[in-house]
């Protein structure tokens, strides 16, 4: 053996045995393995649907349905399947809440998952009693956790057993749903494609397509109407629609049926009972802006609304944009634009940074056109009865309807169509049957959980864009949240941080630590009210979306507007809202 020879052989030594050198020869290859029979049952699963980046969350779900778990394995596997790495579905898979990822060598998922509601309505109406009761007794085979807002506020408390929402649950109703194996959602009777098109639905869309109503009678009847965004900002649709239609093609439109907003429950009432009035807008609105892709993205608690769009879109006729319906998985981050739209492109929901908007750098870098669906339900109706019907239906010098959500301590609970400007004295008295028998009108949410509480004293107050922003509250989605006598105000402002504690996507300090911050000081007898109020401002200044932005509008506005409450020597209610 030569000199050089020796020597090569020398350094492979060194690389082979521990101690010999700065490293050991690998035994396998780098990087997490792909198991083989995993690959083959994920290949079954995902069959012929394409493999493109954008489908990563909807593949995932494929897998959770199917397993009611994601290994490790199907992770790598997924990973290889898409041609990702298997950090990039890694972080995707665990951002969101729905998803039950398994670590190797963890023990699986319970074959049945009990979730209860704790958001605000809920808890108001028992729902962590409920909690504590079913945590135990329902067997090994069945996990109990709790849950953000579900969307059925005016049935609280509510749980979901599997995919089955049960309302005004009970011990014994959710022990009968887990025995009887009753876990998939129930799809209610609706406005199906045949009633519609009987009642002249279509015709609107028939006539813009055929150039016999121009796109610019559309954008004016929107304009003078003032119909606005109704998912919670407020912005002018037609403004809104001029401006995706004014950028370079091609354009896409989003809709965001994502409200996870605790207290709101109208665009699930829309879509599971008339969901081609919403259909038509889109289309509408995809054709004014000239967008040949349509993403409907709705929250993953809405099952029957899911599978009732996914029936009705096949059933229209062929022609127009294509309709892609996605699939959200538990975070309630994702029903801000940005979120949304990096959600749709199948990544984690991180709001982006504005400027560029999204009518110019939207989803996949093209203009966009996002509305929200209560917005373009209304739509139809606006262009055949004219600017001026809708503008008649205010009150109190406001314009147009809107879809109030009201739960709490109301005799009759439920989405309200009543006038914008409506006062909550009157949601209660006109549409809401009065208050519940023995319960007096304390308090209230004007627009969910991020809108602020205000006192029963100001129960006159137009409720509309603009009316209550220099109270520090807003109307946003128009959830209407009623509290009584019975309801600690504190607590339930304490119930509203945690949520957003929880949901808060980490990206921003001021948000994700802001919120723990807030709810550790919460849960404290006396209130710092001072630092409290520093501590707002700067999650308002300095948050990314408006998540952290609002978040401490409840708590500042109950500083503000319930003095009466500070200082308090009574000790933070760990659970609940109910006083005792």
């Amino acid at each position: 053996m030569s000199t050089h020879e020796a020597d090569d052989v020398a350094k492979v030594r060194k690389f082979e045995h521990p101690g010999r050198g700065r490293e050991r020869a690998r035994a396998v290859p780098k990087g997490r393995q792909v198991d083989p029979h995993a690959l083959d049952e994920v290949r079954g699963l995902l069959d012929d649907a394409p493999r493109e980046r954008s489908l990563l969350i909807e593949h995932l779900h494929r897998i959770q349905d199917h397993y009611g778990q994601i290994s490790a394995d199907h992770l790598a596997a997924l990973a290889e399947e898409m041609r990702l790495s298997f950090a990039e579905v890694y972080e995707t898979a665990t951002f969101y809440a729905h998803f039950d990822i398994v670590k190797a060598g963890a023990p699986a998922v319970p074959a049945v998952t009990v979730r209860v509601c704790d958001s605000l309505t809920c808890a108001m109406f028992g729902g962590e009693k409920l909690l504590a009761e079913l945590s135990t007794g329902l067997g090994p085979e069945v996990r109990v956790v709790r849950a953000p807002c579900v969307g059925l506020c005016d049935h609280a408390p509510a749980a979901e057993v599997g995919h089955n929402f049960i309302k005004r649950a009970t011990v014994a109703s959710v022990r009968s749903a887990v025995a009887h194996g009753d876990t998939h959602s129930h799809v209610p009777d609706y406005i199906d494609y045949d009633d519609y098109r009987a009642g002249g639905g279509y015709k609107t869309l028939e006539r813009l397509r055929s150039g016999a109503l121009a796109v610019e009678d559309v954008l004016k009847v929107l304009d003078d109407g003032g119909l606005k965004g109704l998912g919670g900002a407020g912005f002018p649709t037609g403004r809104k629609w001029r401006s995706v239609r004014g950028e370079p093609g091609p354009r896409l439109m989003a809709v965001n049926a994502d409200e996870g907003e605790p207290g709101t429950f109208k665009d699930q009432y829309f879509l599971n009972s008339d969901p081609h009035r919403f259909l038509e807008g889109t289309l509408i609105g995809a054709h004014v802006v000239e967008a040949a892709d349509i993403y409907i993205y709705v929250r993953d608690e809405y099952p029957a609304s899911r599978r009732i769009l996914a029936n009705e879109i096949a059933r229209l006729p062929p022609g127009g944009p294509r309709i892609h319906l996605r699939r959200g998985a538990g975070a309630y981050i994702c029903g801000e634009e940005s979120s949304l739209m990096e959600s749709i492109e199948g990544k984690r929901g991180l709001p982006r940074h504005k400027p560029p908007f999204p009518f110019q750098v939207g989803l996949f870098g093209r203009p966009t056109l996002i509305n929200n669906v209560e917005t373009l339900f209304w739509v139809r109706d606006l262009i055949e009865r004219g600017a001026a019907w809708w503008k008649s239906q205010g009150r109190n010098g406001r314009v147009g309807l809107r879809s109030f959500s009201v739960s709490g301590r109301v005799r009759e609970p439920g989405v309200k169509l009543a006038p914008a400007g409506v006062t909550v004295q009157e949601l209660i008295d006109e549409f809401c049957g009065g208050m519940l028998p023995g319960q007096r009108f304390t308090a209230y949410l004007p627009g969910g959980a991020s809108g602020g509480i205000l006192p029963a004293s100001m129960n006159d107050i137009p409720l509309d864009f603009g009316t209550l922003e220099k109270y520090g509250c807003f109307i946003g989605s128009a959830a209407v949240v009623v509290l009584s006598d019975q309801d600690d105000v504190r607590a339930a402002a304490l119930n509203l941080m945690r949520f957003f504690e929880d949901e808060s996507c980490g990206q921003c300090t001021p948000c994700r630590v802001g919120t723990e911050k807030a709810r550790v000081l919460m849960e404290r007898g006396v209130w710092d009210t001072a630092l409290l109020g520093e501590l707002s401002q700067c999650m308002r200044d300095a948050s990314i979306c408006g998540l952290g932005q609002a978040a401490s509008n409840p708590l500042t506005s109950v500083i503000r507007y319930f003095p009466e409450l500070f200082p308090s020597t009574a000790p933070a209610r760990a659970a609940g809202v109910t006083k005792a």
